[in-house]
């Protein structure tokens, strides 16, 4: 069974442009990547659970806060490239993204040394063009970019 997620890109206009918010993947794999080491907060979700209440749901866990929006468009599905389906929404709002406080996750750190670690699942959150958001996003999120412009009639940066 292909693994399903479900997330929500939260977006700001700053003139005639678009600002997202992503965050920065916590963990040592990511530590010292910039380009294609961000996500749109976003989370797994097993039969039976709602994806748009996964959306929300790892959207106030992955930021500590909850959306701060109410309308939400959706922006469709996405794989990435391990093939898991994402499923996004997109909302306007905003919100401090340095007060960002993400939830935990533990691994074995360094691998086979038997220490266990806790890191964060984002590191940090930040606002950035969309323009900028392309190089920062996984690959496979990219595309959601150019959705979210098209539904608000923004050209393309």
């Amino acid at each position: 069974m292909p693994r399903t997620s479900a997330g929500l890109l939260l977006y700001r206009r700053r003139g005639a442009g678009v600002e997202v918010l992503i965050g920065h993947m916590g963990g040592p794999f990511w530590a010292r990547k910039d380009d294609a080491a961000w996500s749109v907060p976003k989370g797994e979700y097993g039969p039976g659970e709602e994806p748009f209440d996964v959306a929300l749901r790892e959207f106030e866990e992955e930021l500590g806060v909850p959306v701060p929006a109410e309308d939400f468009l959706p922006l469709g599905e996405v794989r990435q490239s391990g093939g898991k389906a994402l499923t996004i929404w997109a909302a306007e709002g905003d919100l401090d993204a340095a007060a960002a406080v993400s939830n935990t996750f533990t691994l074995e750190w360094p691998p086979r040394s038997g220490r266990v670690q806790e890191f964060p699942e984002i590191d940090r959150a930040a606002w950035v063009p969309v323009d900028e958001a392309r190089t920062k996003l996984v690959r496979g999120q990219v595309p959601l970019l150019d959705r979210l412009l098209a539904a608000l009639a923004v050209p393309p940066t």
